[in-house]
């Protein structure tokens, strides 16, 4: 995979707080026609630089508002467990990590009693000895990965 350059950063950088933008807007800011700008980012979707062109969705508009983190010690090796933690949908993200457990979820519900849920179905997810769950009480902000 080709190592963008400052003009597609620039264009990654531009995209992430607004993917509607016009090629021709983007070309402007960037100092390219409408094409080439289009050109540019056909590009980097091609490479999997950019990987999904999306929205950003309040979690309590729609009944998500309880976010958790939870760490999951396991008995066994978890890398080969995606399609596990996968199979929950109230997981948005999980990884395999170094440290004192071996998986770390990212998880959204509308109730702590459906987070309970969730914890006990992980518990169910061969390996799985144990979790511990980190609440969150307010997010002061998110960001998007710095393309600079």
């Amino acid at each position: 995979m080709k190592t963008p350059d400052d003009i597609d950063r620039r264009l990654i950088a531009l995209l992430q707080r607004d993917a509607t933008r016009p090629y021709a807007e983007l070309g402007k800011e960037v100092g390219l026609s409408a094409g080439a700008a289009h050109e540019r980012v056909r590009k980097l979707r091609e490479q999997g630089v950019i990987r999904a062109t999306t929205i950003d969705v309040d979690p309590a508009a729609l009944d998500r508002g309880v976010l958790a983190y939870v760490l999951v010690d396991a008995t066994s090796w978890m890398g080969d467990r995606a399609e596990d933690f996968a199979a929950l949908p109230e997981i948005q993200e999980a990884h395999v990590i170094a440290g004192s457990a071996a998986v770390l979820v990212k998880v959204r519900t509308s109730t702590t009693r459906q987070l309970q849920d969730v914890l006990r179905r992980l518990y169910a997810i061969e390996g799985v000895s144990g979790t511990q769950a980190t609440v969150v009480l307010e997010t002061f902000f998110e960001r998007p990965l710095d393309a600079g």
